[in-house]
């Protein structure tokens, strides 16, 4: 039988947003006035169509049918977690690696006084929730055991939640996400899509903390050597499907969970590009979506000899863009800059 896949698209944003919502032009995304769509793109293996949501009636029935259920989803308003506010778009996840072997900032923050001054700086800029991670996972890394994983994250862990910083715990391993929630963390971010370790299920389930499903094809020390895809953009949707059987068969029930295709895990700069482009795919699986822009590589590749050490330019423009695409989360390094970036888009579209 024949596969289809609903993607939103044509979003507006703002007080046009509003306007068109209020007159019934348009539909807003998760129940949110300031940035809705009035068409969709009907995607298969083979084949792709857009048209107007005013159009739907045109299809056939089945179709129709299963349109209507992937915009129920859509349209559905997501409940805050995590210190998100998913009203307002996008949140900002922002990075603290304690690590001396990051990809951009490895060794920078990794002192206890560096550490919380910087995660104190990132709240301060506007950062929903600060990322906590003390293991690498940059391309070409390896492993680094648990131990040595905790002893980089556990004081400063410590300190911010003691100072009410609210945090993300991004690692892969069940016994650190443990300790974590046991701490007070409010996340589990786990890039390897929770297939890692084979106990993370279990201590989800036990804790019913809200977390990240992340794609990623491979592992950090292999995934850049030639990924390949029948179609990156199903492939990753197909892959998060079926992820989410799997957790409500194994028991978990709760609707705390974040969606991020792993961008630069895995994939080549086509396979990035086609990811961002058509990032709105991804909102009719009904869960809120992360993407970690900032600092990626695909800035890089395209900006050629205008790449920088920071690649602010960069991510400012593709955070801009992902925010038009109804993104709620996006996991940044730069916080001031990036929120700098988008305030004065919003300024300048919305005539203030």
């Amino acid at each position: 039988m024949l596969r289809y896949y609903t993607r939103v698209c044509n979003f507006y944003y703002g007080k046009n947003s509003k306007k068109l919502v209020n007159n019934k032009k348009s539909i807003p995304l998760n129940g949110v006035k300031e940035i809705s769509f009035d068409q969709i793109e009907i995607i298969t293996r083979n084949s792709k169509k857009k048209i107007f949501i005013n159009q739907l009636k045109h299809l056939p029935k089945l179709l129709r049918k299963k349109i209507n259920y992937d915009l129920r989803k859509i349209k559905s308003k997501k409940k805050n977690f995590s210190n998100f506010d998913f009203k307002k778009t996008p949140n900002i996840l922002g990075v603290l690696n304690l690590t001396p072997d990051s990809f951009s900032d490895g060794g920078k923050f990794n002192t206890k006084k560096r550490g919380i001054n910087h995660a104190f700086n990132l709240i301060n800029s506007g950062a929903n929730l600060i990322d906590v991670g003390g293991e690498s996972t940059r391309p070409g890394s390896k492993a680094i055991k648990e131990n040595l994983e905790w002893l980089r994250i556990n004081k400063i862990l410590k300190s911010l939640i003691k100072k009410k910083i609210p945090i993300s715990l991004d690692t892969r391993k069940s016994k650190i996400m443990s300790k974590g929630i046991k701490l007070g963390i409010k996340l589990i971010n786990d890039v390897s899509g929770l297939e890692f370790d084979t106990e993370t299920l279990n201590i989800l389930k036990k804790y019913k903390i809200p977390f990240v499903i992340q794609h990623s094809q491979g592992t950090p020390d292999n995934m850049q050597k030639k990924p390949k895809y029948k179609n990156e953009l199903l492939d990753i949707y197909d892959f998060f499907e079926k992820k989410i059987k799997l957790l409500r068969s194994k028991g978990i029930k709760h609707e705390k969970i974040i969606l991020d295709p792993g961008i630069g895990f895995g994939k080549n700069l086509k396979h990035n590009m086609s990811l961002i482009r058509n990032i709105s795919i991804f909102h009719s699986l009904g869960f809120p979506i992360l993407v970690g822009n900032s600092r990626k590589r695909f800035i890089k590749e395209l900006s050629g000899k205008n790449d920088s050490k920071l690649r602010n330019g960069g991510t400012i423009a593709s955070s801009i863009y992902l925010m038009m695409q109804g993104i709620q989360i996006l996991r940044i390094h730069d916080v001031n800059e990036t929120i700098q970036g988008l305030k004065i888009f919003k300024s300048i579209i919305n005539n203030q």
